[in-house]
């Protein structure tokens, strides 16, 4: 199996260099914006010019995390205020994937204050080939996405003082959202209007008497429609006009049964309750999206 390329993360921060260097090198600070572990801990040293060694774990749920060790090395590397943060780390678990690894922090000093801020290591596995089919095709590029989202969000942290907590927490509404939205407009495009056109949809446009005779092509059309707006939500672009959209275009799409079958309004479960539900989801989403972090404002491979 062909070795893997070492796994790279780059950024640029508007901050000063001892600032960073505290959210990066103090375990109370890094453990809260870092989505690779949980708890870190400084063991102590016996001489200040030591290598630090220190704990870490990382929850992965059920009650379970991987535990285990390292070292780590900060130094001044020139006399224009570069620093460079080299670590090693090692698991004993046998249910952790990496086995030991190493690699390097680098915070390159720019003009305007802003820093270059960048990363780069590599480990090995455990488990066989088996352990390195699970990295090559999963582990790899999750951990490579958490360190790149991670970088995003210490990002927001020194320069909007976006805390992480909140970042995770904003996140996690944007996905909710998405996933949501994606289901109502898929679901709306598929299942009545492509695949089963004749339980209501088709009579509801030959009731307009707009399309004469093109009734279920323009049913279809609209199915395809609205089956692309819910692929939209599933895939990584700026979503913030496409919440406002929905929003808009759901209201639109209501004023057709209210003007050509009001008799819907009197049902259980009828227009006028789904589309406020979606309309309000729109424009939470749309209220919610600025700021957050993003795994690919990062650079993943070397200019």
């Amino acid at each position: 199996m062909k070795k893997q390329k070492p796994i790279y993360v780059e950024t640029n921060i508007h901050t000063q260099m001892d600032h960073l260097w505290d959210y990066t090198q103090k375990p109370h600070l890094h453990e809260r914006w870092d989505l690779r572990f949980s708890k870190i801990h400084y063991l102590e040293k016996e001489h200040e010019d030591d290598p630090q060694h220190f704990t870490y774990e990382t929850k992965i749920g059920f009650g379970l995390g991987i535990k285990g060790t390292g070292v780590s090395k900060g130094e001044r590397t020139t006399d224009s205020g570069d620093r460079t943060s080299s670590l090693g780390f090692f698991s004993g678990q046998p249910l952790s994937l990496i086995k030991e690894g190493s690699g390097y922090w680098k915070y390159k000093q720019e003009e305007a204050g802003r820093i270059t801020f960048l990363t780069q290591y590599d480990y090995k596995t455990r488990w066989g080939s088996f352990g390195k089919f699970v990295d090559k095709l999963v582990f790899r590029p999750m951990i490579g996405w958490a360190t790149s989202w991670s970088f995003d969000s210490l990002r927001l942290w020194l320069e909007k003082g976006i805390t992480p907590e909140d970042s995770l927490r904003r996140s996690l509404i944007h996905v909710i959202l998405c996933f949501a939205l994606a289901f109502v407009w898929l679901y709306q495009g598929l299942v009545p209007k492509l695949l089963f056109p004749e339980t209501g949809e088709v009579a509801m446009v030959m009731a307009s008497g707009l399309f004469s005779g093109a009734e279920q092509v323009v049913v279809r059309l609209i199915g395809l429609i609205q089956c692309a707006i819910g692929l939209l939500f599933l895939m990584p672009i700026n979503k913030k006009w496409l919440f406002a959209g929905s929003s808009v275009a759901v209201f639109l799409l209501g004023l057709g049964p209210m003007f050509v079958q009001p008799d819907v309004f009197t049902l259980p479960f009828n227009p006028a309750t789904l589309n406020v539900a979606v309309i309000a989801l729109g424009m939470i989403g749309a209220m919610n999206v600025n700021d957050l972090p993003l795994a690919r404002r990062c650079r993943r491979k070397r200019k």
